[in-house]
């Protein structure tokens, strides 16, 4: 059997196909943006049909430039945006309106109304997860409630729910499988993540059917079989995880102690904590890192929601860049006797603040400020937020140590600037790995692993290569300096403040 496995990775911004030959390499990528819809102010909505028609069209592209047919294919995984809702009708697979984004935070006074019934701890407490809009509980809330007869349709099972990745299975089997992994379902706010089953109660609360919900896989497993007329062939998918959760994987982060920061649209870190269920007194999240063979590992998170999407600010908001690629050289010549902070909350901000009602802010300008400055800030923001995220893990994770070291990966860490500048900040080292499309590759070893094509966990950890590793070279005075100013940053920006 063909070596090449196939990855669909349904990114915020971009849709990526990428295919691996049989030593894990990348023989063939396509990519493709697709359109950012704001229908109100801290509203952020996609179009499932744009999506699946990048999804096909980047496939087409990895095939070509790998110069294999879609035949060549042993297994294909897909990894996607998490929090994201769709809802499509069952009999014709249409969506009944266009997919809610993790980003939006239309449902911020409902969450706030859950609070005050005193319901959080009973979400808390059954998904590892806190009650803001981020999630997707609330979001199919809304969408049933204000689509026209929605609710009455789907408690008749006409309408399916599901994160990216079950919308897309059910497109690329032609309707045939309505299924999720464990990771997906994790960040919904309906899945018991102890008992790895929906909750009723959960359900009852949020006024969903349960009928609309999809059946929940291990990450590794028979999702279905792409049906020959999408793509020219018959092709298993065999692995499922969520980008954060995929890029663990690729990351090798399989034991416990080890983590992974992803810097995307947003960022990501996740700690493994093995099969030990570590609830945080930090404001962290408890989540799944992945299910295989019916084992479940979890996992301490902590999600920034702006990391790229700050840089994609500068080029697209202010116009002062022309590429994400200039960033690192513009900041490295910003004025070092200027302290401009950035404070990125311009849709809300993530753990360990869960302030969805907080707002972007600068501080530290002078008439001197400009171009590199803002560079500057806005990749040090990236920074410094991954610093509050570990110094909650630290006090969570009671069988770890002080002797962290981070891997990392995503378009960001590409620029040595900020990963230096990143181990500075966080003063632990930071490792970039040789594979930088690590969700990608995690999604692409869940299908080939189970595929027999590919090796298994323990062979796969020890393929995992390091690129470059930065070592903090900051003295602790000006890196205490950085981070009193930082936090003073965000303690002006929250929206009680």
């Amino acid at each position: 059997m063909s070596g090449y496995v196939l990855a669909i990775d349904q990114g915020t911004t971009s849709t990526r196909a990428i295919v691996f030959d049989g030593e894990m390499k990348i023989a063939g990528v396509g990519q493709k943006e697709f359109t950012q819809i704001y229908p109100r102010s801290g509203w952020v909505e996609h179009d499932p049909e744009e999506i699946w028609d990048s999804v096909v069209s980047t496939i087409q592209m990895a095939l070509r430039e790998a110069k294999v047919k879609a035949t060549d294919i042993a297994a294909l995984g897909i990894t996607n945006q998490r929090e994201t809702v769709v809802v499509w009708e069952r009999e014709t697979g249409k969506p009944i309106q266009n997919a809610i984004v993790w980003q939006d935070r239309r449902t911020a006074s409902y969450c706030e109304n859950l609070k005050r019934q005193d319901l959080e701890k009973i979400f808390t407490r059954k998904t590892g997860l806190i009650l803001d809009p981020y999630f997707s509980g609330t979001k199919l809330s809304w969408m049933l409630a204000n689509v026209k007869g929605a609710r009455a349709r789907a408690a008749k099972g006409e309408l399916c729910f599901g994160t990216i990745d079950t919308f897309l299975i059910w497109r690329l089997t032609g309707g045939k499988s309505f299924v999720t992994d464990a990771t997906n379902a994790s960040r919904t706010l309906m899945y018991n993540i102890a008992e790895n089953e929906w909750d009723k109660d959960l359900l009852e609360i949020l006024r969903v059917p349960a009928a609309m919900l999809p059946e929940v896989k291990d990450c590794s497993a028979d999702f279905g079989i792409v049906e020959k007329s999408i793509l020219g062939a018959e092709i298993p998918i065999l692995g499922v995880a969520g980008d954060q959760q995929a890029a663990t994987i690729g990351q090798a982060c399989f034991e416990p102690g080890m983590l992974k920061s992803t810097y995307g649209t947003g960022c990501f870190a996740l700690l493994n904590t093995g099969s030990d269920m570590v609830r945080s007194r930090n404001r962290l999240l408890t989540t799944i890192a992945y299910r295989l063979d019916g084992e479940t590992t979890y996992a301490l998170e902590g999600s920034i929601f702006i990391a790229g999407a700050a840089v994609q600010w500068l080029r697209d908001g202010l116009g002062i860049i022309d590429t994400a690629g200039e960033t690192g050289k513009l900041a490295e010549s910003a004025d070092p006797s200027q302290e401009v902070y950035l404070v990125p909350a311009f849709t809300g901000l993530g753990a360990p603040h869960w302030d969805p009602k907080a707002r972007g802010a600068i501080f530290g300008l002078t008439r001197d400020s400009g171009p590199a400055e803002f560079a500057r800030a806005a990749l040090e923001a990236v920074c410094y937020q991954t610093r509050d995220l570990l110094d909650a893990m630290q006090k969570d994770w009671k069988n770890g140590s002080d002797d962290t070291v981070l891997r990392v990966d995503g378009g960001m860490v590409a620029s040595d600037w900020t990963m230096q500048r990143l181990s500075d900040l966080l003063d632990a080292p930071v490792d970039r790995p040789v594979i930088l499309e690590t969700t990608a590759l995690g999604a692409a070893w869940l299908a080939g692993s189970r595929a027999g094509v590919w090796p298994d966990r323990k062979s796969f950890s020890a393929k995992w290569k390091r690129n470059k590793r930065f070592e903090p070279d900051m003295d602790e005075k000006t890196r205490s300096a950085k981070l009193k100013g930082w936090k003073n940053a965000v303690k002006r920006t929250l929206s009680d403040a």
